[in-house]
Formats: structure tokens, sequence, C-alpha cells
């Protein structure tokens, strides 16, 4: 995937791509980066893939000081984002804080979404995790902590997260040195603070009205988002669900192969949904 940037009202983003075609975007969490998706992009069916970077976090770290980095706020960035390289229209795939963004782009912004994979996210009041709620309301004391000690909070997080310590050294490896390069600790407890479960809360009862081709992928063992939440999500947006069993938070980088195919179903759903859409159009 090439890095590409673009200033959009004053906010430098950033965002890997590959391919061509009709848009794919996929959107990372906390507290990782768009290089989570790194295996799974590849594996994707004949479309433009743009994994967009959160401001505030990854290598766009910096672009959060002094910034609303909330996951509403983040869902209006992303709309802007898109609009400044003219994509009308999308289909999302995201995962952890970014099936937050997901979600609030869908509901505020139906014309924009295309089909919505949701993949172990943030939803209803599912968030924020024990871990980070609890940084986020030590965060003056968390700011000062010895060092090494947020090294060693993000290989935990890691760690909970991935099914095999090789997975977990391989993400800290992709993700950890953002950290290391724009303030560590401090970083962290900005993203943490940034979170409020009401951004989520609002939009919950406007799911089931949103009527758009999706579906669910859940690690069926993840602590941080139990897989009670994906059943809830299949439910409410008329969606299968593929369960993992076994299966952790970080199911982008444990899982691939899963992910692609089924970010590679959505899209023959709604290109099949399209299709069937322009006889009808042409009548008229």
């Amino acid at each position: 995937m090439q890095s590409h940037s673009i200033t959009v009202d004053g906010i430098d983003m950033r965002w890997e791509e590959t391919g061509a075609g009709d848009p794919l975007i996929l959107i990372h969490g906390i507290p990782t980066c768009p290089a989570l998706w790194r295996e799974v992009a590849p594996r994707i069916e004949g479309r433009r893939v743009l994994a967009w970077e959160m401001p505030g976090y990854g290598a766009s770290i910096p672009e959060g000081v002094d910034r609303d980095i909330s996951i509403e706020a983040q869902a209006e960035y992303l709309a802007a984002w898109m609009r400044s390289l003219g994509i009308e229209r999308a289909i999302v795939a995201a995962h952890d804080l970014g099936g937050g963004v997901a979600q609030i782009v869908a509901v505020r912004h139906p014309e924009m979404v295309a089909g919505l994979l949701l993949t172990n996210a943030i939803c209803y009041d599912s968030w924020p995790v024990p871990l980070v709620d609890v940084v986020a309301k030590t965060g003056s004391i968390a700011k000062h902590a010895p060092d090494g000690a947020f090294h060693q909070l993000l290989k935990l997080m890691f760690s909970k997260g991935h099914e095999t310590e090789e997975a977990a050294k391989a993400a800290f490896d992709a993700h950890g040195p953002h950290y290391a390069r724009h303030g560590e600790a401090e970083a962290f407890v900005r993203q943490a603070q940034s979170l409020n479960v009401e951004d989520t809360k609002a939009i919950a009862y406007q799911l089931p009205k949103l009527g758009i081709p999706a579906r669910i992928v859940w690690g069926e063992a993840d602590d941080f988002q139990k897989i009670e939440y994906g059943e809830r999500l299949a439910s409410d947006l008329g969606a299968p669900l593929r369960r993992i069993e076994g299966g952790l938070h970080f199911t982008p980088e444990d899982h691939p192969q899963i992910i692609a195919d089924e970010i590679n179903a959505l899209i023959r759903t709604v290109e099949t949904d399209r299709a069937k859409a322009i006889p009808a159009e042409s009548a008229v």
C-alpha cells in the first residue's frame, strides 16, 4: 500500500491506498493505525482500498493535539475527507473504535455508505473497555509514569487481544513506533480521554433503519468487545454474523483471510443490489 496525505479543513489527513475501482474504506481503532489492515487489503478483489487514519492516531498523532478526536468528531472528519477525494459513496469496513465512526457516518450521512462491515467494533454501551477507562481517569498520573511503563501497557493490550505472542509482537512492532515518536503516554491519554460512550448510544436506535447491506465478523473469545454485542449489531442491521471460534479482538491481524472473505462477500452483495436497481431506474 502507498501512503498519501491531504489537508482537509486545516487537518493533515493520512491514508494508505492500493488497488483500483469503486472505493472501499478501512478504519482502524485504538491503539492501532492503518497498518492494522496490512494483510487484509491485498486480499480485496477489484476495489480501490483506502485505509484511513483517524486524526490523533498513528502517524497522525500530532493532529490530535488541541483538537476534538472523539468518535463523533472522527465521523465528520471522515466524511470531509471523503468529499475532498471526490468519494461520494463507499463500502466501509471498520474495527474497534473505527466501528463506532462507521456507524455514526452511516447514520448521519447515509448517502455516503453503500455497505458496512463491522468486526469486534465498539457499539451501544460496550466501551470504553476498563483498561482504557482507567488510563482516561488517571491521565495526569499516567502521563508521568516511569519510562517503559507505557510500552508494557501497549504490549499487554496486544497480548490480551491476539491469539499468539507472535501476532502480538508483530502488532506492537507495527503500531508501537508511532507512540514512541509522538509522545507515548501523553498521546494515549489524549486518545483515551476523548472517548465518550454517548457517541454510539445516541445513534443506536437508528441502526435498524439503515437498510444497507451489512456483515458482522466477531472473535467469539474477545474480552474487549463481547460477542453479545456482535449478535445485537447483526440483529439490528439485519446482517449475517460470522463467528470466529476462539478469536480475540484484533481480527484483521489474526484472521486477515476471514475478514477479507467477508468484505469480498459484502462487495458482491452491494454490486448485485446495484445491478438490480439499474433496470428499475431505467424504467422510470
